[in-house]
């Protein structure tokens, strides 16, 4: 078999949702319906905002889930099942709904991102593959939002095909990066799948293919005279590559009619070389040639380069943004939050004796809270179906500080989860990739505060609950510990 044999993605699993579904199997009621929220507990780096990413590909997912001929007996030589489960197996398709965030939507700790609401086996089966999609996809995103920010309306490239974990991860990495607001990619598999804007020039290997770095660049302005962009670190920056490049301008573009379009350096002090460069191609009358840096770039760094003067016009990011190097670890999580009986859900808790794995349980509604000027000022829990009235003060529960009187006013409410599969099929149209850049673009312009998208010590955004999500709370709370202490 090899990497280029058709997968079954259904096969994406932790194999304990296999153990746990024939368990539940040969319960006497194998079809109760459950419900499980998919949140996460900590923005990576510290940061005050998160960007959710990854749902087209859980809705494709869900839709597609079947099992194979070579699947079920896979399963069969586990010894493990009964040829009735297995019969059940191979008739299987998702039968359950998906509640959702919209993609692109800014997201913060210990909100319900995702809501599945399914028989108990279908809602187990889909727990690994759906995390695997959030957490990756989210992790890139919210890596190249921070990037991106730092760059201050430079553009940004992603470079990070041969440094991601595999090939998947390179793709799909490429797709969230372009959700979080990076300009175009270097990965030829994201263009080509999504759409992505390709961009690329040359490697060192071939300025060292040819005899004389002059005849590299050369040749490469007489194959792509419209889009010269020349690579000047592989001997010399200030004495070779830059020389050089000015004498291709010169002597093969202008000729052409052809301006060079750029330069890119990829090695060394690159705030000094930066400023050297741009001091050598404006002295030559090159002043339209554009400057890319390149080079284990990141957020951190690229702050750092600009604090120096750099003179930049564009940024090559590859390996600390497709990993997420500095905080490598999304931590989404898929937790049980309620049980139906009798054709209620009942909610469940998790509790810990760390404070931060407690749950939020039961089926409840995420709302965002916008001022009187649209900017959304907190994010509150409510109880499923609940109604919020936003014509007069409502009070809430700050759970931090429960004990205080706080009340919500000339506000709005948007409720920012929504049903994008019902009974297994899609019930909603999903944007482009572009529209979902977009969305995540306006939000971060128009409505999340400047506070929350600073690097140290962002400001917190609050989850707050409804006086009645606050009740079932701590009532459940309170039943769960007398039952088990």
């Amino acid at each position: 078999m090899t990497q280029f044999d058709k997968r079954n993605l259904s096969m994406m699993m932790d194999f304990y949702e296999m153990t746990m579904s024939y368990g539940y199997f040969r319960q006497p009621r194998s079809d109760v319906r459950v419900a499980f929220d998919l949140f996460f507990r900590a923005v990576p780096d510290r940061g005050g905002y998160a960007i959710f990413a990854g749902l087209e590909h859980v809705i494709e997912f869900v839709e597609n889930l079947s099992f194979s001929d070579e699947d079920i007996e896979y399963f069969r030589r586990q010894n493990l099942f009964s040829e009735e489960f297995l019969q059940f197996l191979r008739d299987f398709r998702f039968r359950g709904d998906v509640y959702s965030i919209p993609e692109g939507t800014v997201i913060y700790p210990d909100e319900p991102l995702m809501t599945i609401v399914a028989p108990v086996i279908d809602a187990q089966l889909v727990e690994t593959a759906i995390l695997t999609q959030i957490n990756h996809q989210s992790l890139v995103a919210t890596k190249a939002s921070r990037i991106v920010r730092a760059a201050e309306g430079r553009g940004i490239s992603d470079f990070g095909a041969r440094r991601a974990h595999n090939m998947d991860a390179a793709t799909y990495g490429a797709r969230a990066a372009y959700i979080g607001g990076v300009d175009m990619t270097a990965t030829v598999s994201a263009g080509q799948q999504f759409g992505i804007p390709i961009s690329g020039t040359m490697a060192h290997s071939w300025v060292m293919f040819f005899e004389d770095e002059f005849t590299a660049f050369k040749s490469y302005a007489e194959i792509y005279p419209h889009a010269t962009v020349l690579l000047v670190d592989t001997y010399d920056v200030v004495h070779s590559g830059v020389p050089n490049a000015i004498r291709t301008a010169h002597e093969i573009l202008e000729p052409m009619g052809e301006r060079l379009a750029g330069v890119r350096i990829d090695s060394g002090d690159l705030a000094y070389l930066s400023k050297r460069i741009r001091k050598m191609l404006d002295n030559e009358g090159l002043t339209d040639c554009k400057i890319i840096l390149s080079n284990s770039l990141d957020e951190f760094t690229i702050s750092s380069l600009l604090l120096q003067g750099a003179q930049v016009d564009s940024f090559g990011v590859g390996e600390r943004l497709i990993t997420a190097k500095s905080d490598p670890v999304f931590g989404a999580v898929y937790k049980l939050v309620a049980v139906e009986r009798g054709g209620v859900f009942v909610p469940r808790i998790k509790m810990s004796e760390n404070v931060e794995k407690l749950t939020n349980p039961g089926l409840k509604d995420l709302y965002r809270i916008y001022d009187q000027y649209g900017k959304a000022v907190a994010d509150m829990l409510a109880v499923r179906g609940e109604s919020i009235d936003s014509t007069r003060p409502f009070r809430y529960i700050d759970p931090l500080k429960p004990w205080k009187n706080r009340f919500f006013e000339d506000f709005s409410a948007v409720k920012l989860q929504r049903l994008y599969v019902k009974h297994g099929c899609r019930v909603q149209e999903l944007p482009s990739l572009d529209e979902i850049r977009a969305y995540v673009r306006r939000q971060l312009d128009e409505e999340i505060w400047p506070e929350e998208q600073r690097f140290e010590n962002p400001h917190r955004h609050y989850l707050d609950m409804t006086p009645d999500y606050y009740e079932v709370k701590m009532g459940l709370l309170n039943e769960v510990r007398g039952k088990h202490s």
